[in-house]
């Protein structure tokens, strides 16, 4: 286990956490629909890598409380981009289901990132590519941790 109260670890700690924040920054500025808050984008994002779900699954999967993403749900059903339907097995309960045009919405917001990192990329020698190749599942890993 790596010492990460000082010294090279903790250095290391900090760049990366610097790195990644700087890199997210300039994602979300590549963004297909500017009237989509970031947190918007990311209940979209939620319902395409993890299927439909509850207000309240989303709400945990999202870290925010369940309210605000009953709030949050509106928004997107009122921009025809989830829409709402029974629970099978609960009546009190609803089923949110990302739209056609969210899917559409997500894949050329995907193709603009990408893009945008591509062109990064290409600024890159063989080694730090191959590099940074090889740490992606770790970043991966750490960002579902």
């Amino acid at each position: 286990m790596p010492d990460l109260s000082h010294g090279d670890d903790a250095a290391a700690v900090n760049a990366l956490r610097s790195a990644v924040m700087r890199l997210s920054r300039r994602l979300k500025h590549q963004r297909v629909d500017e009237s989509l808050s970031p947190t918007e984008m990311s209940v979209l994002g939620t319902l395409a890598r993890c299927g439909s779900a509850t207000p309240g699954e989303l709400a945990r999967k999202e870290h925010v409380q369940p309210p605000s993403m009953t709030r949050i749900v509106a928004l997107l059903e009122a921009k025809g981009l989830v829409r709402l339907e029974p629970h099978p097995d609960d009546r009190r309960q609803k089923v949110v289901t990302q739209t056609g045009r969210a899917e559409a919405m997500l894949e050329e917001s995907r193709r603009k990132r990408n893009a945008f990192l591509a062109t990064l990329v290409e600024e890159l020698d063989e080694d730090e590519w191959a590099t940074l190749r090889a740490a992606a599942p770790v970043l991966e890993k750490l960002a579902h941790i």
